[in-house]
């Protein structure tokens, strides 16, 4: 089950705020930009970027994942492993709020998510 649209609105600013803060300066997003969607219960933070050998194509690279679980009114986090699966993230894998979360992947103690 989806969260509910005012969840999602407040997601939104949330991550809004995020990206307002940690994206690239405009002149170069267009080689490097910072974005997120919202999928089902799940927040996912990833770089777009051009394809290395056709610029004109853009590729998505996954970041940062949280999954709230409603059970435990908790958000589970997860970093995208160069195996391409989502992992948990090993030092604090769930935390209370979203706000928790983006502190987390700016942080990012164990170089999981920006490397």
């Amino acid at each position: 089950m989806a969260i509910s649209e005012f969840e999602i609105k407040r997601c939104e600013k949330v991550m809004d705020a995020f990206l307002e803060a940690h994206r690239p300066p405009t002149h170069i997003r267009s080689e490097l930009d910072l974005c997120y969607r919202i999928d089902n219960q799940s927040i996912i933070i990833f770089e777009v970027r051009p394809v290395w050998n056709n610029p004109d194509e853009k590729v998505e690279i996954n970041i940062a994942k949280a999954t709230y679980v409603k059970k435990t009114k908790l958000w589970q986090v997860f970093w995208h492993k160069s195996d391409l699966k989502w992992h948990k993230y090993p030092p604090q894998p769930e935390v209370n709020n979203l706000e928790a979360f983006t502190e987390l992947v700016i942080k990012d103690e164990n170089c999981c998510f920006f490397g």
